[in-house]
Order: C-alpha cells, then sequence, then structure tokens
C-alpha cells in the first residue's frame, strides 16, 4: 500500500486543478447575482484560470526541470491554496477573476510535473497502473467538478467551491514531503522568459478576441485587433522558440506526427468534451428551473464511466497502440455530444443528456490517460516537464477557446430564435440568457406578456445548448479521425529513446 503514496499524492494535486475548471459551471448563476457580473466577467471567471493554467504550463514545466519536479509541485500547492482562500473571500467579479489567474500559475506547476513525478516513482507495469490510475482521476474530476460545485453553493455558499481546497492542499503538502520522491536532477540552464512571455500573449490575446466577439459582435475592431495581436504573437513565439538553445518548447518534436497528433488531441478533447458545460449547467438552472445539485448531479454517469473506463485500461499503457485508443475516445467524445444535441429539442428536459453523457465519459476515460503515456514517451526523461507541459498546455487551451467559442455560438443562435420570436433587442436579451440571467429577464416581463417571454426564453436557450452540443460533437470527430491518421507506433522515435519508450 505504502508504494501507491506517491500516486495518492499526485492524483490528489490533479483533482483540485482539474475540478477547479469545471466546479464552477454550476454556481456561475448565483456568482452573477451576489457579485453583480456581466456576461463577459461570467466567462473570465471561468476562462481566467483555464488561460493561464494553459499559457504557463510549459513556462512552468521548463522551470521545473531547472529546480527539480518535486520543488516545483510542492510550490504550486502553496500558491493553489492561498489562491483559493483569496477565491472565497472575493467581494467582486475583479478580484475573483485576479485570484483566479493566479490559482492558474499554482495549478500549471502542479499539473506540468505530474507525469514527470509518476515516472520518477514508478517503472514498468506500475507505471502503466500508475498511468491508468491518474487517469481516472483526471477524467472524472473535470465531470465531477459539478457535482461537487452544486452540493457547496447550495447546501452553504459558492464560496466554499475555493475554501474547500485548503485542508486538500495541506494534505497533499505533507504526503509529498514524506512521500514523494524525483529521480532526475534538476538541469542548470536559463529559463525561456521571452518565451514564456510570447505565447501567454498570444493564448490571452486569442481568448480575449473570442470574449470579445460574444459581447460585442465580430464586426468590432478590437475584436479583430487581438486576433492580429495572437497571430504576430504566435509568430514571434516561433521565432523566439527556433533560437533560443533553452527553448521551453522544443520545436524539433513537431516534426513527429505522432506528437503533433497528441498536441491536437490534447486541444480538441477539451474543447469536445467539457467545454459546453458550462451552457448545458446555465440552461439546466436558469431555464429548466433546477438546483445546482441536481444539476451537477446529470453529470454523475460521466464521471462515473470515465473512472472506471481509465481504471481499466492501464495495463495496456505500455503497448503501442495509444493512437488508436486516443482517436477511439474522441470518436465516443464527439458521438456522444452529437447524440445530445439530438436529443435536447423543444420539450427536453435534463434526461435528453444523459445517453450522450455516458458515451462522453467512455471517450474522456480511453483519450486522457492515454494522452500522458504518448506525450511523454516522445522526450527523454529529463525534459519531463516540457512534455507535461506540451500536452497540458493544449489540453487547457483547448477548454479556454472552447468556453468562449461556444459562448459565441450560444448567444449568436439565441440571438436569431428571439429575433424570430419578436423580441426587443435580441442581441442583448441573447447575451443575458447566455450568463444564466434568465430568471431575472422574465421578472421585468408585464404579466401579460411573461407566457410568451417565457417561451421565447426557453426556445432561445434550447436552441443555444443544441448548437453547442453539435459544434463540439463536430470537434469531436474530427479530432478521432486525425488522431486516428497521425499518431502510429512510436517508429518516428529517435533509437536512442527506445529503451525509454518501452518503459513508458
Amino acid at each position: 500500500m505504502r508504494k501507491w503514496l506517491p500516486l495518492l499524492t499526485v492524483c490528489l494535486g490533479t483533482f483540485m486543478l482539474l475540478i477547479d475548471v469545471t466546479i464552477v459551471n454550476v454556481a456561475l448563476p448565483k456568482m452573477v447575482t451576489d457579485l453583480h457580473a456581466s456576461f463577459g466577467s461570467l466567462q473570465w471567471v471561468v476562462d481566467a484560470y483555464a488561460l493561464t493554467l494553459a499559457a504557463l504550463v510549459l513556462g512552468t514545466g521548463s522551470i521545473a526541470d531547472l529546480v527539480g519536479h518535486r520543488q516545483a509541485y510542492i510550490a504550486g500547492l502553496a500558491l493553489f491554496a492561498v489562491s483559493s482562500f483569496v477565491c472565497g473571500i472575493s467581494p467582486n467579479a475583479d478580484v475573483l477573476v485576479a485570484a483566479r489567474a493566479v490559482q492558474g500559475v499554482g495549478a500549471a506547476a502542479m499539473f506540468a510535473t505530474t507525469f514527470a513525478l509518476l515516472n520518477s516513482n514508478y517503472t514498468g507495469r506500475d507505471r502503466g497502473a500508475a498511468y491508468g490510475m491518474w487517469g481516472a482521476v483526471a477524467g472524472a474530476s473535470a465531470a465531477i467538478g459539478p457535482i461537487i460545485g452544486g452540493v457547496l453553493t447550495e447546501g452553504i455558499s459558492w464560496r466554499w467551491i475555493f475554501f474547500v481546497n485548503l485542508p486538500v492542499s495541506v494534505i497533499a503538502i505533507v504526503l509529498c514531503v514524506r512521500s514523494l520522491k524525483d529521480v532526475h536532477e534538476p538541469r542548470h540552464s536559463r529559463v525561456d522568459i521571452w518565451g514564456m512571455v510570447t505565447f501567454t500573449g498570444a493564448a490571452a490575446a486569442a481568448t480575449y478576441a473570442l470574449i470579445r466577439a460574444n459581447e460585442d459582435g465580430w464586426s468590432n475592431a478590437v475584436t479583430w485587433f487581438m486576433i492580429g495581436a495572437s497571430a504576430v504573437l504566435t509568430i514571434v513565439f516561433v521565432l523566439v522558440e527556433r533560437r533560443t538553445p533553452y527553448a521551453m518548447l522544443d520545436l524539433e518534436l513537431l516534426h513527429h506526427r505522432s506528437f503533433v497528433g497528441v498536441l491536437i488531441a490534447g486541444v480538441l478533447l477539451t474543447f469536445a468534451a467539457f467545454a459546453a458545460f458550462t451552457y448545458t449547467s446555465i440552461w439546466l438552472q436558469s431555464v429548466l428551473g433546477m438546483s445546482p445539485i441536481q444539476s451537477g448531479l446529470v453529470g454523475l454517469p460521466m464521471s462515473a464511466m470515465a473512472f472506471t473506463v481509465s481504471a481499466a485500461i492501464g495495463r495496456f499503457l505500455h503497448g503501442e497502440n495509444s493512437g488508436r485508443i486516443i482517436g477511439i475516445g474522441l470518436l465516443f467524445i464527439g458521438s456522444g455530444s452529437l447524440l445530445d444535441a439530438l436529443l435536447t429539442h423543444g420539450s427536453a428536459t435534463w434526461t435528453a443528456l444523459v445517453p450522450g453523457y455516458l458515451a462522453i465519459g467512455v471517450g474522456v476515460g480511453l483519450a486522457t490517460p492515454t494522452l500522458g503515456s504518448a506525450a511523454m514517451s516522445a522526450v527523454p526523461p529529463q525534459r519531463g516537464g516540457m512534455a507535461a507541459g506540451a500536452v497540458n498546455t493544449a489540453r487547457q487551451l483547448g477548454f479556454a477557446f472552447g468556453i468562449a467559442a461556444l459562448g459565441s455560438v450560444f448567444t449568436a443562435r439565441a440571438q436569431a430564435v428571439l429575433a424570430d420570436h419578436g423580441v426587443p433587442s435580441a442581441a442583448s436579451t441573447a447575451r443575458a440568457v447566455a450568463g444564466g440571467q434568465s430568471s431575472l429577464l422574465l421578472q421585468q416581463v408585464p404579466l401579460r406578456a411573461r407566457a410568451a417571454a417565457e417561451s421565447a426564453v426557453h426556445a432561445a436557450a434550447v436552441s443555444g445548448v443544441q448548437s453547442t452540443l453539435a459544434v463540439a460533437g463536430g470537434v469531436g470527430v474530427v479530432a478521432g479521425l486525425l488522431v486516428l491518421v497521425l499518431v502510429r507506433p512510436s517508429r518516428d522515435a529517435t533509437p536512442k529513446h527506445e529503451g525509454e519508450l518501452a518503459a513508458v
């Protein structure tokens, strides 16, 4: 039993940081009311964390390679705990968004070191079992987040979705000190500061552009300026990484088709599987009138399925079938979202989501742990932080972009439906519906017109959710097909790593 304490330590951190990606979903309507937040602020409560996590995983992975993976993991836990406390006491949306961004920094330090620490503490079949259990926790965490968030929000307060991180962080830090080892010596090099700055700037500009488009439309000049800025910063990042000898991302890895396939899978997996949760949760609560707990429990079948499948496939992760596993998993995710899009119609209730959620859970359980082992197989152990950072960056960028992109899809579709119903100011009303403010809107409508308004808002919300699920499903199917083509057995790996690849 003692040999699995390092796995427990890593899984505790992973559980916390991934739950915090989705735990706020069911609390968003309460936050909007308590903090008087706008639709843009609502999205940033989710995206500030996901974006910071995504943008800094690569950089913190490089730093972890320099200072040691264990030390970086402990520092990440401490920062995560402190920022979680600030999130819980936030007096307004601005403080909450800022604290969420800092929370993302701590999460990035933990996420960037998970795979390297698992490799340091386990070998052979134990390593495969550890990856499988880690994948089970990772796959179930994002899905179970809304359930825990619902229980805490309705039972105590939405602020406790952050306070609960404090005791868990303390336990994880104690376990780190007592049981976790890091067999790889820190490297003596320099931190790629310019790479971190340009990459972070590019990701932030792209996400801001998508969120700004939700609020002001795609004709807005600022939106296109930020898109252009993101493109320029991306080019600068590539140039910096090609010229620096201590790059945080070795661009030579992009010459390997399988590694590119893994990165594509990382981006599109979270987009297809989890980004629509924000909008289905808003629909369930603000339109169907479900409580936060009830809304969270709708995702329980997905959580259970993801955990079961991930735990069962650990013994297969040491083989050369990772591409097939990831590809099939993405096809399950895409098919599940498309099924939900078909079942969610004008008179649909929460039960319409369950069949698709089961399929998505299977896909998440297949793909999540396999992504980690496939990414680590591309680099030597001393560059484990970089490999973990690359794939986890891809995953979190997919979620951040997905929240913003699907927000545009939801709002545009809701606006079209409201306009068809003759609702005045359809654009602003659609944004309010997407922001979970349907009940507040209806309270302002005169009683004689309320029935018609309820019908219009309900139709707009259902149509918006249906569109987000359809887009997410299409993304998942395309991603699965791409991965099946790109990720092949490790014949393109360099011969000097063959022994390491077999171990992974």
